[in-house]
């Protein structure tokens, strides 16, 4: 539409990095990451999730106030920033303040030094995070820190990157990286770095520290934006325009003039972060911008209170309510404006309040139903809220918005304003009142990040009795927000019931029982009962310390002290009134790693730096979606199955699209003659490329659309209508059970499955006791890869195609492409430099889209790239094995198990892919223990659901925690000590023997019961499970609980090929068929290189480490690369490597001899030049094959997890993880660690956290960030301890070394362990307080993963109720 008023359209203006950008036509819905990585040469932000949630794409945004004549900084989600609303700023990228060619920021060295970065997809927004906080630390009036250090808190350091996740390294690095600009850090407390030695003095290691400056400017706002002046619009297209109103005539105007043409739509824009949660779709065809209307931007505060503008941001908001004077004490008031800025800052991530605006945030509760906080902490204080509508104002109050009708394009709310509240004042001296306020937050999350369970908040005036001892409510205010409920309510029935009464049990007890009636989500979730519950422990957290401590209170009040809310039930509340400004909790106290170096074999065994780390975290290092797209490029996406069995009778596109005939659909249809529908293949069989006529599964490939860019092909494929049919179709399985009955099962091949141990009867028959037909079962895990999946397609002559893929495996992908598009192996060539997270995922399900992309390249000669969104992902992806476990168990009175008979149904989805190989390592890692007989009979069930595949630590995670679960039920059935039984069970080497047979080793390599030994010690696991019983004596509503748990993994080499060639200058390229997935292969056979190369024994040779440079995989130089998985193939790699060298030194060794006879000594580089001259072979090519008994064998490592449960919510806390593993010589300590560490994250990510389910058809219901949480830096043990143990020399090991990327994982069961612990020690006291059978109730299994709904209620759903009955019952 023409432009309003007579306003002159004009270019959009800004920089990136300090390069200024103009723009005159561009699409309004531009986000600012599809620009910078479409149209600029800065590809340091990713694209990770699309909704906020991860922080991949983080950028700092400045902006120049010429008022104040002043930069403001912040970080910001740039996939959700509309690129109009930054018209004037400066935007800064990880790359924008440290490069390879400027040089590196301190961030990016330090971030390499402590070994923060693996996969490095995710490294370059947590930098930007950091780089922001110091920026605005700087700007404090702290005093100067000391030199190398920022004004920046440890604290501060730690919460700036709070909500960016990372699937790879465990977090407890990175926190340290952060920590060590912090000016209170302690340098005791900062791990393993490549900086400095352990026990080196303090100042030694501030200067070996990379200098951080912070006087030095670390950017400039350039001065040719200082005068840029915001346009009323910019008008891009005859229908497309962006507006910028000034002021509120302004937009009054222009709502009143766009609402005059029929069929306008507008969207109302401050910071565009609704679009994470709702994914707007819809075309618009105006955007108007409110940020720039000063009336509703500012914060303005007066005798009646404080008035919140609409576009204010969350962040400002909480700045403007956090009192900064400098008085101890708060006024009630201003008390109140504390908490409720507390809790505003557990919404969302930093980089996401920076920009979601409080007056959106309250539009998409009133609208869309959004289950906001900020609506419930406001209603509890009698918020009222200003809008126009229709020409007019009015005020309303907050709840009369909320359920009045959702407001329309014509109306604005304006502002929200929180009245001050005052307490009666005092008319006598014995009668007095007060208010006191709290809001509470159940959330998986601590820190936000998450949405809430259940948000509450509760201010209430109370006043001591005249003549008695309690407390009376004069008024009370409850306001109570969860998911399944329109909007933000007050339970005003129980209102009602509390005010004028004086509070005792009886009262509060009543009270809780009708708030339990208030609270029910409308849409019946399964999480109904648990919201209630938890709305009832708020309500007696509030309200409880009034009654055990009403006249100490009221005393300590007026006498000058204060009160807050309590942590256990007697615990008056202290210092409510407190100012603690800037106070956030530490959230690792500590983390200890103790490492045992290796110089035998140097460079190998030194904890070298990452090969390639500061790249990654500078955002330089090239993924594959980070390649430029060649011209005429197209993008795809796939249309899947929402349907488990289904005909699909048509697909049909949006035709308003406007796709060509050269941008269209790809299906099973456009397959060539002398092709196969294949789209990926294992040794087991086939998965089709597109279904064919019939779906098979929700979330099978139907088709893939083509369109110019990835955005458009995205709304295309989610806008698609498929028609489908069921006649003649069988109905779907979708239950092991009914694969069973209909024997619907995949064929696991002989020599996969394994072997029985004993005899089951005589093992049973020799049992005092039995467990019959005990069942588990098991959910799924998604990978969370930051990197989705991705290639690229590239026609080249003769018929070749070449694709970029991110694959684990390209060898495979190799294969099945020509398969596929009918061609010879080598007219295809598939190349992966690195690849941003695989755990598996980017195995066997990286094939089809490379595939898809080959086919549809070859069909239409024209480049084709996909970068599967977060959703699409996510419906595919399959993930971990979901299985059924029946157990049957015999034992002695002692706790020896004498027997173990094992039913198991694992859920393989509707493809093999690698499936059949689950019953195998299942048994592997069930076999830690002697079971004296083990029995079995495992079935892979075909289910109408998408196909699982490996994900890392593939059925050794399940069947160790298998193990675990039978150990604690034989416990807990004869109520003995679980770690006793643990001991008893342990293997001898004989029995070890009778279960693992060759793959045991020497009797010398057997180490697990030494490090169980040795990690009771370390771990001061007797001492502490002493103060866990006497916290659990001391305290009501909080429990820990502490386990110890043993792991023996087995893995296997497999064939690997090397190449290693040395160039004239003497520098080295080698290329190994293993993939770098983050997990330090390249560093790891860098070093290895260095090693086997320096046997020449040159002069002045020095360190050969920089001299290697390893390169990407390319499946036509180096074929059979294989599989990059199951933890062995970086020393696989290695072998390869050294295999290569050793061809090296010996073609070299006669030319060396020779020379150092002529000419006395002889320099690494003169050696090479001569063999250049004098023709040697400097290029070598070896394909390792494992030995027979080199080829098994088996890992051991134990953790020793404490953690402490919340009675009321059902949080857990992981409080201390201590590990000890045995890593053989350890190729690279440090790079191991960082795999201990976050393979131990992950899988505490699958015990406690993450949730995989799907509907009834089996389309998978966790569909992004909002709800599928993996573990943060908030979530993981707040003292995390790692030991390497350095064991013996093992003769058939790859210069002694072993895995260290997936048996760790078994670890985190620990903490499943412990937590179950601790719901013992609750569910103890429950019966204390209620008539129910101790046998039946202390016995009991606890769900994998063990979230807070499934902790809460294992420790009583009515917790709180049963208490205060048992209470009232004994006064």
């Amino acid at each position: 539409m023409a432009a309003i008023n007579g306003t002159t359209p004009a270019n959009l203006v800004f920089a990136v990095n300090g390069v200024r950008f103009e723009l005159s036509e561009l699409d309004p819905s531009t986000t600012l990451l599809e620009f910078l990585r479409s149209r600029t040469r800065f590809k340091s932000v990713k694209l990770g999730c699309g909704e906020g949630g991860c922080g991949a794409c983080v950028v700092l945004i400045s902006k120049y106030d010429p008022v104040l004549e002043q930069v403001i900084d912040f970080t910001a989600s740039s996939c959700l920033t509309l690129l109009c609303s930054i018209h004037g700023c400066s935007i800064t990228t990880s790359e924008g303040f440290g490069n390879s060619k400027e040089g590196f920021h301190p961030i990016h060295e330090r971030f390499s030094g402590f070994h923060a970065t693996q996969c490095g997809f995710c490294t370059p927004g947590i930098c930007v995070s950091l780089f922001g906080a110091l920026v605005n630390a700087e700007k404090t009036k702290r005093p100067d820190p000391p030199s190398g250090f920022s004004k920046m808190s440890v604290a501060e350091a730690e919460k700036a990157v709070s909500g960016n996740l990372c699937r790879c390294t465990g977090y407890r690095s990175i926190a340290d990286a952060c920590k060590s600009f912090a000016a209170d850090v302690d340098m005791e407390d900062l791990g393993l770095n490549s900086f400095w030695k352990m026990g080196e003095r303090k100042d030694i290691k501030l200067s070996r520290l990379p200098q951080y400056d912070h006087n030095h400017k670390n950017k400039t706002f350039p001065m040719f934006l200082k005068n840029e002046i915001k346009p009323d619009v910019f008008l891009f297209s005859k229908r497309q325009s962006w507006h910028n109103p000034a002021s509120l005539e302004e937009l009054q105007t222009l709502l009143l003039e766009t609402n005059q043409v029929v069929g306008t739509q507008i969207k109302l824009v401050v910071g565009n972060t609704g679009m994470g949660y709702y994914g707007d779709i819809d075309d618009f065809d105006i955007y108007i911008d409110l940020s720039g209307i000063s009336e509703l931007s500012k914060v303005r505060k007066d005798a009646s209170g404080v008035e919140i503008g609409a576009a204010v941001t969350i962040a400002k908001a909480i700045e403007a309510l956090k009192q900064e004077g400098e008085s101890e004490f708060l006024e009630e008031f201003e008390m109140i404006l504390d908490k409720i800025a507390d809790h505003m800052s557990k919404i969302a991530s930093g980089f996401i309040r920076n920009t979601a605006s409080v007056g959106g945030n309250l539009v998409m509760a009133q609208k869309k139903n959004f289950p906001s906080d900020i609506a419930t902490i406001l209603l509890a204080v009698d918020a009222v809220v200003r809008i126009w509508s229709g020409g007019h104002f009015e005020w309303l109050s907050l709840e009369e918005f909320l359920e009045g009708t959702p407001l329309g394009w014509g109306s604005v709310l304006l502002s929200v304003k929180i009245p001050r509240w005052e307490s009666i004042k005092i008319t006598s001296s014995e009668c007095r009142s007060k208010f006191f306020f709290e809001t509470f937050r159940a959330a998986p999350r601590p820190l936000g990040n998450a949405l809430p369970y259940l948000s509450a908040a509760f201010l209430a005036e109370v006043s001591p009795c005249n003549d008695s001892v309690g407390t009376r409510i004069n008024s009370c205010r409850l306001s109570l927000g969860t998911c399944g409920i329109k909007h933000a309510i007050r339970a005003k029935i129980v209102e009602e019931l509390l005010v004028g009464k004086l509070l005792d049990l009886r009262i509060l007890y009543e009270a809780v029982i009708l708030l339990k009636t208030t609270v029910v989500p409308e849409d019946a979730t399964s999480r109904a009962a648990y919201q209630s519950s938890l709305a009832a422990g708020f309500l007696y957290e509030f309200f409880n310390p009034f009654i055990d401590n009403s006249v100490e209170i009221f005393n300590r009040y007026f006498n000058g002290y204060s009160c807050s809310s309590f942590a256990r039930a007697s615990e008056m509340k202290e210092n409510q009134m407190l100012v603690h400004h800037d106070i956030i909790p530490t959230l690792l106290s500590s983390g200890k790693q103790v490492l045992q170096l290796g110089s035998e074999y140097s460079p190998i065994g030194e904890p070298a730096m990452k090969s390639g780390a500061a790249l990654q975290a500078s955002g330089e290092a090239v993924f594959v979606d980070d390649i430029p797209s060649p011209t005429n490029c197209l993008h795809g996406a796939y249309i899947y199955s929402t349907r488990p069995l289904a005909r699909v009778k048509s697909i049909k596109i949006n035709p308003e699209l406007h796709l060509d005939r050269g941008r269209s659909i790809i299906s099973k249809q456009d397959i060539p003659e002398s092709g196969e529908n294949i789209g990926s293949m294992t040794i087991f069989g086939v998965e089709p490329l597109f279904a064919d006529r019939i779906t098979r599964c929700a979330g099978e490939r139907l088709a893939v659309v083509l369109a110019d860019t990835q955005k458009l092909a995205d709304i295309a494929a989610k806008t698609a209508v498929v028609d489908y049919e069921y006649e003649d179709l069988e109905s779907p399985i979708l239950s092991v059970e009914e694969a069973v009955e209909r024997s619907s099962l995949f064929e696991v091949p002989p020599f996969l499955y394994p072997q029985h141990v004993g005899e089951l009867s005589k093992g049973m028959a020799e049992s005092d006791h039995k467990i019959l037909s005990a069942e588990i079962k098991l959910g799924s895990q998604y990978y969370f890869y930051l990197e989705t999946q991705t290639a690229l397609a590239v026609p080249d002559e003769d018929n070749c195609m070449v694709v970029y893929s991110s694959s684990q495996c390209p060898e495979f992908t190799h294969s099945t492409i020509a398969r596929c598009l009918g061609v010879p192996e080598h007219n295809v060539r598939v190349v992966t430099r690195r690849v941003g997270g695989g755990f598996g995922g980017k195995a066997i399900k990286s094939v089809p889209v490379a595939t898809t992309c080959a086919l549809a390249a070859q069909k239409l000669n024209r480049p084709v790239r996909m970068y599967l969104n977060r959703k699409t992902d996510m419906m595919m992806a399959g993930g971990r094995h979901p299985m059924k476990i029946t157990y049957s168990v015999g034992f002695k009175d002692n706790g020896k198990i004498t027997a173990l008979e094992l039913k198991i149904l694992i859920d393989a989805g509707i493809y093999t892919d690698v499936s059949p190989i689950m019953p195998h390592n299942i048994v592997g890692a069930l076999k830690k223990y002697d079971w004296g007989a083990l029995s079995f009979d495992m079935k892979v069930c075909k289910t109408n659901r998408p196909s699982r595949s490996a994900m890392r630590g593939p059925g050794d995670v399940q069947g160790s925690f298998i193990a675990e679960a039978v150990i604690e039920h034989v416990a807990s059935t004869l109520s003995m000590d679980v770690d006793l039984v643990r001991s008893i069970n342990l293997h001898t080497y004989k029995s070890l023997y009778a279960f693992y047979g060759g793959s045991s080793g020497e009797v010398f390599e057997y180490t697990l019961p030494s490090i169980w030994n040795k990690l009771a010690v370390s771990a001061t696991y007797d001492r502490r499970t002493e103060t866990v019983k006497e916290f659990n004596k001391t305290n009501i509503w909080k429990k820990r609980g502490i386990s110890r748990v043993p792991i023996v993994h087995p893995v296997s080499q497999r064939p690997t090929p090397g190449k290693a060639s040395i160039l004239r200058d003497g520098s080295v390229v080698v290329e190994v068929g293993g993939i770098e997935l983050g997990q330090g292969l390249w560093t790891k056979v860098k070093q290895m290189a260095a090693f086997a190369l320096s046997a020449i024994q040159c002069d002045n040779i020095g360190n050969l480490v920089d001299k290697v440079r390893v390169v990407q995989s390319d499946t036509l130089s180096m074929i059979q690369g294989g599989f990059t998985s199951g933890s062995t193939t970086s020393e696989s790699s290695c072998e390869a490597v050294r295999l290569c060298c050793n061809v090296l030194v010996d073609r070299l060794r006669p030319l060396k001899e020779k020379l150092q006879k002529e000419m006395g000594s002889i320099e690494w580089e003169t050696l090479i030049f001569q063999a250049h001259l004098q023709a040697v072979n400097l290029s070598a090519t070896s394909f390792f094959v494992p030995g027979i008994t080199s080829m098994n064998y088996l890992n051991y490592g134990a953790a020793v997890s404490e953690v402490e449960i919340n009675l009321l919510t059902g949080a857990t806390t992981v409080l201390q993880t201590d590990i000890l593993y045995d890593c053989g010589q350890s190729l690279n300590p440090a790079v191991d660690l960082g795999q201990i560490e976050g393979a131990f994250v992950q899988g505490l990510g699958f015990f406690m956290l993450e949730e995989y389910g799907t509907n009834p058809d089996g389309l998978v219901l966790a569909d992004g960030t909002w709800n599928y949480k993996i573990p943060t830096i908030d979530t993981i043990p707040k003292q995390f301890n790692v030991e390497i143990l350095n064991s013996g020399h093992h003769k058939e090991r790859i210069l002694s070394s072993k895995a260290s990327g997936e048996p760790p994982l078994l670890l985190a069961s620990s903490v499943h362990c412990a937590t179950r612990a601790a719901i013992k020690e609750a569910r103890k006291q429950l019966l204390s307080w209620s008539n129910l059978d101790a046998s039946d109730y202390l016995t009991f299994q606890l769900e994998v993963p063990a979230t807070m709904p499934v902790v809460k209620q294992l420790c009583g759903l009515d917790n709180v109720e049963r208490y205060l009955k048992w209470r009232l019952s004994n006064k």
